[in-house]
């Protein structure tokens, strides 16, 4: 008998799982059906619905605001499945009501229970109607409904909002969180025989945004680039505009554009930003990176002269100047930059070696995202220059089998314009929730990647680039401008089809700051196959437009 307190424990302990067997036994199958109808009796239908979200804005010079992504008032109809007696006739009359497929209702109120929003955004004659049948099942209620006034502009930008009230490309996927107003309920409670619905009014409205975009830039910058589809049949083009110091993004604009009003109406590919997603290998205004770069490392400067051999054979690769032009000898770093010569860019990295080549790059951001605040930003690891063969460095030296987007080289550039700092470029610059305003200026690590007597000497070579080269075009009477050209040809592989080489297709572009010695703002032009022999007789022209529109607009004093 020893062993008898373990007996009794385990004695004890089958009685209790007997016992907790037996309850359930008896509520899982004997008393099923009565727990199961007093869950139906006492069952809650819940609709999750988001409050309101938060607008986005524009300002202008003023501090004006334009609202470009709002709410409006509107409704919705829905019912509850379970509460449909005359299924075959609410179906015919909804059908009749709400233009929608009496087939596609009957095989949706064949579910049990459950809640079923039959349309949204319903017009006044559809909610008149509603109000006036004899359906008493259907319920309508108020919802806001996301607006852009404002239809195309800056679309590339915001993006928009799904069906499902989600976040969509652009500032309205990127900041979804912040925009988004706290959850509100619509329940339905079975109740003295009947349901009462309401909605909770414990809501909180998203956060409001303010765009570093000006309304008046974008407007115009957006209009250049419709402009250049009648004049240079562009099949498609983006222009930035940006503060080189503070990496504020005034105006961001692609070409062809939407109305995110009605973005179900469209293909998928057109709501690509190509300002920050599509890669293009930059051309001649690659050359000022360069340039840069060998000056930098004192291996150039401006005045440093080579003979020009109008022609390089480098692994087997011949390498010719635009036109096969020969410049003869003592051409300086200045004159390369004047008149676009490749060979000269040559020079310069050769001076400055591969190895430092590749840290300026590096430097410079070529290889890296900018981490601007839009969604679905791309860039380049450039695995194929960073194979390292001679031939990769000494295109890449003019721009050519090197890629980045457009943010990428607006981000380098400004560091040639700014004194050599590094910049982080922005789209938002302040939230406001609940009357408090959050600025949302990025902190700066002020990392330097040329020094500024580099920044200057090179402003000095693109301002005579414009003033003596080939870039007389962009003169804004009364003020230095430095900007550079570039013509590239476009890849195959970059037009979507499967083989190496380069197409007859070019993307033509422009980039260049004013005032040159105290840069206000800079502008990259860019279009994709215009037609125009260059970008002296495309880019160039939108870019002198836009900068002679921005310096009236911001009321810059002249430099002479």
């Amino acid at each position: 008998m020893k062993n008898w307190p373990i007996n009794l424990i385990l004695f004890l302990i089958f009685i209790f799982a007997g016992v907790i067997i037996g309850r359930l036994f008896f509520l899982q199958v004997i008393k099923a059906d009565f727990y199961s109808a007093l869950a139906q009796g006492q069952n809650n239908n819940f609709l999750k619905i988001q409050g309101d979200r938060g607008k986005i804005f524009l300002k202008d010079k003023n501090e004006n605001l334009y609202p470009v992504g709002t709410n409006r008032d509107g409704k919705f109809c829905f019912l509850f499945l379970d509460e449909i007696k005359k299924k075959e006739e609410i179906a015919d009359s909804l059908s009749k009501i709400l233009n929608l497929d009496k087939e596609d209702l009957l095989l949706e109120f064949e579910k049990d229970s459950g809640f079923f929003v039959l349309k949204e955004d319903l017009t006044s004659e559809e909610v008149k109607n509603l109000e006036e049948s004899d359906i008493e099942e259907i319920k309508i209620s108020d919802q806001k409904i996301r607006e852009y006034p404002y239809g195309e502009l800056a679309s590339d930008v915001i993006g928009f909002i799904n069906e499902d009230g989600d976040g969509q490309y652009g500032i309205e996927e990127y900041y979804d969180e912040e925009l988004r107003g706290q959850e509100r309920i619509l329940e339905s409670k079975k109740s003295h025989g009947g349901y009462l619905s309401f909605f909770n009014e414990n809501e909180i409205k998203g956060s409001d945004l303010v765009l570093t975009l000006d309304y008046n830039i974008q407007f115009q910058a957006e209009k250049l680039l419709k402009k250049a589809e009648e004049n240079y049949n562009i099949r498609g083009g983006q222009i930035i505009v940006a503060d080189p110091y503070s990496g504020k993004i005034l105006a961001m604009a692609d070409f062809p554009s939407f109305n995110p009003n009605s973005y179900s109406s469209y293909d998928l590919g057109i709501f690509k930003n190509n300002a920050i997603q599509e890669l293009f290998e930059p051309g001649s205004i690659f050359k000022a990176i360069t340039m840069s770069s060998s000056l930098n490392e004192d291996k150039i400067t401006p005045q440093t002269t080579y003979d020009d051999p109008g022609m390089l054979l480098i692994g087997g690769w011949p390498i010719y100047n635009y036109e096969q032009r020969n410049y003869g000898n003592n051409i300086t770093m200045t004159e390369v930059l004047e008149k676009s010569i490749n060979t000269g860019a040559v020079f310069a990295e050769e001076r400055l070696g591969h190895d430092d080549f590749s840290r300026y790059l590096e430097s410079f951001g070529i290889f890296k995202k900018t981490n601007i605040d839009l969604a679905g930003e791309s860039y380049s690891s450039n695995e194929e220059f960073k194979k390292g063969y001679d031939v990769n460095f000494v295109t890449a030296s003019f721009g050519q089998g090197i890629e980045m987007t457009p943010i990428q080289i607006v981000r380098a550039f400004s560091a040639i314009a700014n004194g050599g700092k590094e910049i982080n470029p922005y789209i938002v610059e302040k939230t406001v929730k609940n009357g408090q305003v959050t600025e949302l200026e990025p902190v700066s690590e002020e990392r330097k990647i040329i020094f500024p007597m580099t920044s200057s000497k090179v402003t000095a070579m693109l301002v005579s680039v414009v003033e003596n080269g080939f870039s007389k075009g962009a003169q804004v009477s009364g003020y230095y401008i430095a900007g550079k050209t570039g013509t590239s040809q476009i890849s195959y592989a970059s037009l979507g089809e499967d083989r190496k080489g380069y197409s007859d297709e070019t993307w033509q572009t422009f980039i260049g700051y004013a005032p040159a010695f105290n840069p206000r703002f800079l502008v990259l032009v860019k279009l994709d196959n215009p037609a125009a022999k260059t970008a002296s007789y495309s880019a160039i022209p939108i870019f002198q437009e836009l900068a002679g529109y921005i310096i009236d607009y911001l009321e810059i004093p002249p430099d002479y």
